[in-house]
């Protein structure tokens, strides 16, 4: 196999460096757009209790305005918890197929869902170097 020109190696590398930086451009600040495991959870306990919380605000409304108690307090938070159970899984949804704000969760081996992509596409596949 005979070696490339370093010319042409050198100006491939600067190419992928220069497309690196324009991925990287725009997108948030190191640490502070990155979201922790702890964070999502929160997240998705928060979906959870707003959910319950709007149904059973419901409830009691439709409840007190129709001079009934607790029919449609039972029924709207059984469907308020629904909801909230709902959103969660769509959440955990995100996390797994990194899209959304779980793009920025980093993953075990300490990189964002969005920056391993990215560095993906940036590989060479013509250069043995990179494996």
């Amino acid at each position: 196999m005979a070696q490339e020109p370093f010319d042409e190696r050198l100006k491939r590398l600067e190419d992928r460096i220069a497309a690196a930086k324009a991925t990287r451009e725009g997108g948030p600040a190191r640490g502070h757009g990155e979201y922790t495991q702890g964070s999502l959870a929160w997240r998705m306990v928060t979906e959870l209790v707003a959910g319950m919380a709007l149904g059973l605000g419901i409830g009691l409304a439709i409840d007190w305005a129709a001079g009934t108690r607790p029919i449609f307090l039972v029924v709207f938070a059984l469907l308020g918890f629904a909801a909230g159970v709902r959103t969660m899984l769509r959440t955990a949804a995100e996390v797994r197929e990194g899209r959304g704000e779980a793009a920025l969760v980093p993953r075990p081996d300490g990189t964002a869902a969005d920056k391993a992509r990215a560095d993906k596409a940036l590989r060479d596949p013509d250069d043995p170097d990179e494996e």
